[in-house]
């Protein structure tokens, strides 16, 4: 019996929280590494009887690990849980994880930006939600969640969801069950599609790379931000911050919030409605190809598509010919 326990406590980490806590099992340590607001290798407050660090949380994941945690969770738990950070010296590419197991209740923002392992919970959680959803469990008395990403990518396996739907060849996930999700299809690397049908929280496709993602309602802060290849549409209003740090892709807007594109570096973004946006971002020409691509992703007319207004970087001159008419040229022609 004793060797057993032995082995268990090898392979499998246990922490008992007296209070919540906030970014347990961060795999980001909330963006403040290089910081002094958490370092990897605080001790978690809170603890009965162990000293386990924000860090040997996180290792133990990355080697497949459990973790349990009995008591109540702050916010933003598991966050970028399974990404292989390049912040770090990672690839950014996703990896295999361990298991989350909570005897308790959780906050909001739990899986925000997780692209691999599993969560389970006995307890309540708080909206919003982060990059998952519930597939049936396979532990008596815990609910599951696991990544949309990941689900997207690699399949369902042997589980199924308990809301939503999901069409495996097509890698089609309908988010219909009404709960808030943020980051949704986060760090995405394969020609998927996700629709939400309804609002989104903040995040929507970060740091996608491939795929879709179409918001029916209205999208959060950072929509779109860091956004590295793929598509995003939004047909209400985005907020603050929308296509902040874009790499390449394609954002479609309705009507946004705020400046739009701080520090873009290529992609395009289009928008129904006239937005705000600042240096070196420019109005550009529509042309014949970016109304074809309107209409392919919004199913609209030719009229309606022209309608829409294009933004990114200037890489594009008009000529006026002597005849009156206009060329656009890019701009190393």
């Amino acid at each position: 019996m004793g060797i057993l326990k032995t082995t268990w406590k090898f392979f499998n980490m246990e922490l008992k929280l007296k209070e919540p806590v906030d970014n347990l099992c961060d795999y980001t340590c909330n963006f403040t590494w290089q910081s002094n607001k958490i370092r990897p290798g605080s001790i978690i407050p809170s603890q009965e009887g162990t000293n386990f660090t924000y860090k040997e949380l996180v290792d133990a994941l990355r080697k497949g690990k459990d973790i349990h945690i009995h008591g109540n969770v702050g916010k933003r738990l598991g966050y970028s849980m399974g990404a292989n950070l390049m912040h770090f010296g990672g690839t950014g590419a996703p990896e295999k994880a361990g298991r989350i197991y909570v005897n308790g209740d959780i906050s909001s923002e739990m899986g925000m930006g997780m692209v691999s392992g599993a969560i389970y919970v006995k307890g309540n959680i708080e909206e919003p939600f982060g990059n998952i959803v519930e597939v049936v469990s396979d532990e008596q008395g815990y609910k599951k969640f696991r990544s949309i990403t990941e689900i997207l990518c690699n399949g369902l396996g042997k589980d199924a969801l308990v809301k939503n739907k999901y069409d495996a060849r097509k890698r089609y996930l309908l988010l219909n069950d009404g709960i808030l999700r943020g980051t949704v299809a986060a760090r995405c690397n394969c020609e998927a599609f996700v629709s939400i049908d309804g609002n989104a929280y903040n995040g929507t496709g970060l740091l996608m790379r491939k795929g879709k993602v179409h918001v029916a309602g209205n999208a959060g802060m950072n929509t779109g931000a860091h956004l590295d290849g793929g598509v995003v549409i939004v047909d209400g209003t985005a907020d603050e911050f929308a296509g902040a740090y874009m790499k390449k892709g394609t954002l479609i807007l309705n009507d946004s919030k705020g400046f739009v594109g701080a520090n873009m570096k290529d992609g395009a973004i289009f928008a129904k409605k006239k937005i705000k946006i600042e240096p070196p971002l420019k109005e550009l020409t529509m042309l014949q190809e970016d109304a074809n691509l309107i209409r392919e992703h919004l199913g609209t007319g030719h009229v309606e598509a022209m309608s829409y207004r294009k933004y990114g970087l200037s890489k594009e001159r008009v000529v006026r010919m002597r005849d009156g008419s206009v060329v656009v040229m890019k701009a190393d022609e």
